[in-house]
């Protein structure tokens, strides 16, 4: 058994754990730092591109941890899992008995993903959380013929648009395709970009409709959680499947059903046997398990901290665990501080990001006696990601997340080219979903962050023919 003594100790490879690192390494590169991590392989950010203040696009890539270095000669790697966490004595214990003394610690250890209930006993059901293995998965399927994707956020998005090639059945519980992210209104945008090759004639008048809903029209909604704008309890049917050339159906979406049970089908011509509720069995020769995560607290303590509803550790405004000198960021932590009126927490990369270098800087204040100020990039919830080659940006409350009995949505669309909708109450923007090369980006950031009344402009806000940005500079 060795042991170790650090100033810092940071637990997990991924984005969080990789972006405390170098925070840390910028904010006290003299001081001693150690990461635990499992992998020789760690997540790291590049082509950090900003649209506005707080909406920031970046690249994940993975990199040799060795690679960490580099960039703070102090640290030193460990490379094992957490097993036990000694809070009295500030110990960190892993699972080869390598025993670290830490001032103050930062748990990244992030989610697991949720699989459905067979996946520990055949090895045709496949796991997946991060975007990028959506390559490994376009290898690995080479082969295959035909494949069932389960889940409806921007995982198994991805996964149906990245592959082709291949037979796609993909099965969601909602009324919509990613949901995690849009709204049917976008889910539509999206299925026509699917089932259309027609060219788009930009001089064409886009769409304009400004729709007022009430409380008694969510409850009827078809996205009862969000409470998004409902668009009618029929219109996914439009879309029956894609297919190619050959005349063959590509892509198969099953609307409002979950996997009832898999089966592996040896022997047959295809190898998996899955039975969905609606009594419908699918053939095929791979099942992908992209149902979202679950906090990874996979290690012991010999005091238990405060946990949130969603079993994640319960963080305060500067990322600290209800036990001193313990932080958490990214998916394991759950967001405890109140929050600001337009941000609240997903799980989510951007998020993982930000936790991260708050509670670096916090940890440093901590060493150094520093008073530490909460980041602005809490102040509104952002994210940047692309879905079905479209760049996406959602900001605030871009479903209309808790805003009470009634609030407006402005939409704009052109087919196969942008999908704009504000979210408004009491004349004021409470959110935005930015489809496309749009450019309001900026704009809606500084409208939501300002709280401007709107309500002289009514629906010129998105009028094609007004340059609104004009009104704001």
């Amino acid at each position: 058994m060795s042991n170790l003594k650090t100033t810092y100790l940071v637990v997990g490879g991924g984005i969080a754990g990789v972006t405390c690192v170098e925070t840390l390494a910028i904010l006290h590169p003299e001081e001693s730092l150690i990461i635990i991590t499992a992998s020789s392989l760690v997540k790291n950010v590049s082509n950090v591109s900003f649209y506005a203040k707080t909406i920031v696009k970046f690249d994940v890539n993975e990199t040799e941890a060795s690679s960490l270095q580099r960039i703070h000669p102090n640290l030193k790697i460990v490379y094992d899992s957490l097993k036990h966490v000694d809070t009295e004595n500030q110990l960190a214990i892993t699972d080869q008995g390598v025993v670290i003394q830490y001032d103050v610690m930062c748990l990244c250890t992030g989610g697991i993903p949720r699989l459905i209930s067979e996946s520990s006993k055949c090895s045709r059901i496949l796991g997946i959380r991060d975007t990028e293995s959506v390559k490994e998965f376009q290898a690995r399927l080479k082969s295959g013929r035909r494949m069932v994707i389960v889940g409806n956020g921007g995982i198994a998005s991805e996964i149906v648009h990245a592959t082709s090639g291949i037979q796609k059945v993909w099965v969601i519980r909602d009324d919509y395709i990613s949901s995690t992210f849009i709204d049917p209104g976008a889910a539509e945008f999206f299925q026509n970009t699917f089932n259309s090759d027609e060219t788009v004639d930009k001089s064409k008048n886009t769409i304009l409709q400004r729709h007022v809903f009430t409380e008694e029209d969510i409850i009827v909604s078809l996205n009862k959680d969000l409470k998004s704008a409902a668009l009618g309890p029929d219109w996914y049917r439009k879309l029956e499947g894609i297919k190619n050339d050959s005349g063959v159906q590509e892509l198969e979406i099953i609307y409002k059903v979950e996997v009832k049970s898999v089966v592996e089908n040896d022997g047959e011509d295809y190898p998996l046997k899955v039975e969905l509720t609606n009594e419908k069995t699918i053939y095929c020769d791979f099942l992908i398990s992209a149902t979202g995560v679950e906090p990874a607290v996979n290690f012991t303590w010999d005091k238990e901290p405060k946990k949130g509803s969603d079993g994640g550790l319960a963080v305060n405004e500067n990322q600290e665990t209800s036990i001193k000198n313990i932080f958490a960021a990214g998916d394991v932590a759950c967001a405890a501080w109140k929050h600001a009126p337009h941000w609240f927490q997903l799980r989510l990369w951007t998020q993982a990001r930000q936790m991260a270098g708050m509670a670096a800087k916090a940890m440093h204040g901590r060493i150094t006696n520093e008073e530490v100020l909460q980041d602005f990039c809490f102040e509104l919830f952002t994210h940047c990601t692309s879905l079905f080659g479209y760049r996406v940006v959602l900001l605030g409350k871009y479903n209309g997340q808790g805003l009470g009995n009634d609030y407006e949505i402005l939409l704009r669309t052109t087919p196969k080219l942008e999908y704009i909708k504000f979210v408004l109450q009491n004349g004021r923007l409470q959110g935005a979903i930015l489809i496309g090369e749009t450019d309001l980006e900026e704009m809606c950031e500084n409208l939501i962050l300002d709280q401007l009344d709107l309500s002289p402009f009514g629906d010129d806000i998105l009028n094609p023919d007004i340059d609104i940005d004009d009104y704001f500079d």
